[in-house]
């Protein structure tokens, strides 16, 4: 099944309008190289992806005719390695907001200080009106028109919300056609059987759970006594709950679009997660509920926001009583509030940092392929903690030199390293 991607876009602040997008990365990278002394020249360079190809897919639909799709694939920088990001199947695709994307996943790997540059790819089209056959014809006629531009060491595509391994598996297979001398499974978001990776559908909830750990060890918190509350219990949010509860840690309180639970002696999330509805809700079930803001407020040590965005504003601020505050979406907590509750010596993990568990699943699964190595699970999870937990140290020791919030501190380290990149490469 396709599921159409969301409108929002990842981004880390106050609320952004959807058209200023790409102004407001494009001004990230310029506050951030100006605060570290980067000259113009390499400001002006760094604003703007590399390379935008638009494309046209003509496709045979089953009943009448042939349609011909737009479809665009932006790269950001490569001085860091070969670009990577995800492909959009989405009506209301535009330029504009994949160059951000673009721009954000290359940021978002430098955190993590992985050999990726950002992209993006989109194609304009409503997959819910289109059939099984029509979509394999629309994934294959994309990858013949942007084969030019891609590869293990060049660009590569990866699975989004938009999509699946189906379709991944479609495209990796049109590549391997038009150039059958090379290996084609550097695409990420593969099947297992192909050297996919099973904790692709975890990758967001698990990187979740070592930022949570790594968070609790700065601030001295025993994870064994600690009280989480988690906001949200959709497809992120409960995928959360379920990794922090097979760590064997304690979850108080959790929330939907009906309302929250909150128990201090905690909840049985396996026995929750058995009793959502159809439409994945669970509070509503319950007699004795509290509003999603009364949950925020809470005590507890650690607050995880997995709903929508602009949950921690100015307004309310104050009254959060959390030790930490995980970003487990984009947005979550406004610029104010981040700089107000670090004043407070709360500590705020932002998105970007937070939510980069399928950076580093996708990082895996390209170097297993260029490797010819197929690891244990084990092996897996133990270079996934790595990267992540480094990603952390590193950002937090930023925050505590230069004190400032970690949010700031991670668009320092991302944004430094690709332009050390492009210094040393001579680019500029």
């Amino acid at each position: 099944m396709i599921f159409l991607a969301s409108e929002s876009f990842k981004t880390d602040g106050d609320i952004i309008p959807r058209e200023k997008l790409l102004h407001y990365v494009q001004a990230v990278v310029r506050s951030s190289l100006t605060e570290l002394g980067y000259a113009q020249d390499l400001i002006r360079y760094l604003e703007e992806p590399q390379r935008i190809l638009k494309v046209k897919i003509p496709v045979k639909l089953d009943q009448t005719g042939t349609r011909v799709f737009t479809g665009y694939r932006v790269q950001y920088n490569d001085a860091p390695g070969p670009t990577k990001g995800g492909v959009l199947f989405h009506p209301d695709i535009e330029v504009d907001k994949l160059q951000a994307m673009s721009m954000w996943n290359g940021i978002k790997s430098s955190v993590l200080n992985l050999p990726f540059g950002g992209a993006k790819g989109g194609i304009i089209c409503d997959p819910r009106e289109l059939s099984f056959r029509e979509m394999e014809g629309l994934a294959r006629g994309y990858i013949r028109e942007i084969s030019p531009i891609i590869g293990p060491d060049k660009d590569i595509p990866a699975m989004d919300a938009s999509s699946n391994s189906q379709v991944m598996a479609w495209m990796m297979d049109e590549f391997s056609r038009i150039h059958p001398e090379g290996l084609s499974t550097f695409f990420t978001g593969k099947p297992l059987i192909f050297g996919g990776l099973a904790k692709r559908d975890s990758a967001i909830a698990d990187g979740i759970t070592v930022v949570v750990k790594e968070a609790a060890r700065l601030k001295k918190i025993n994870l064994n006594h600690a009280q989480i509350i988690i906001q949200g219990f959709g497809s992120a949010g409960s995928l959360i709950a379920k990794s922090l509860s097979r760590s064997g840690i304690r979850i108080v309180g959790i929330s939907d679009a009906y309302g929250g639970l909150y128990a201090p002696e905690g909840l049985d999330i396996d026995e929750l997660l058995d009793s959502r509805d159809s439409f994945g809700t669970v509070t509503k079930l319950f007699e004795q509920t509290i509003t999603n803001q009364e949950l925020l407020e809470k005590p507890c040590d650690l607050l995880i926001l997995a709903a929508i965005e602009n949950q921690i504003t100015d307004k309310n601020e104050e009254n959060i009583k959390a030790k930490i505050v995980i970003e487990g979406t984009g947005r979550a907590v406004s610029e104010h509030a981040a700089e107000s509750m670090t004043a407070r010596d709360i500590l705020l993990v932002p998105e970007i940092l937070a939510g980069a568990g399928d950076v580093a699943v996708s990082y895996l699964e390209w170097v297993q392929h260029l490797q010819g190595n197929i690891w244990t699970n084990e092996e897996v999870d133990r270079r996934f903690h790595q990267i992540i937990g480094a990603a952390f140290q590193s950002v937090a020791e930023t925050a505590e030199e230069r004190n400032m919030t970690m949010r700031r501190a991670a668009y320092l380290n991302g944004i430094q390293r690709l332009a050390e990149k492009v210094r040393f490469r001579g680019w500029i």
